[in-house]
């Protein structure tokens, strides 16, 4: 699997994982059927590294994408950006 993920998001999620105090957490990322507005992506921290999650290595600590989510996120981006109006990661997808 294919997935990049910005300077900026590293650092975000690397902050996020510190804050957090467990060596053991990881950050997943997925993807829900959306309706109308397609497919919507989800960030949750999660501990459990299932065995046909792909893991993009990320400190001491990884990125997680399921398989089912794998297919749909191929090539896609991972950006964490700040603005005026608020923070957020964005994730961009060249096959969306």
């Amino acid at each position: 699997m294919n997935l990049t993920i910005t300077e900026s998001a590293q650092y975000k999620i690397l902050d996020i994982l510190a804050e957090e105090n467990n060596p053991n957490l990881h950050l997943r990322v997925f993807v829900q059927g959306g309706g109308c507005s397609g497919f919507q992506y989800g960030f949750t921290l999660d501990e459990v590294v299932n065995e046909d999650d792909f893991q993009v290595p990320l400190g001491s600590s990884s990125v997680l994408v399921d398989a089912a989510s794998a297919m749909y996120m191929q090539d896609a981006s991972v950006d964490y950006e700040e603005k005026l109006m608020g923070s957020t990661f964005k994730i961009s997808n060249p096959h969306a």
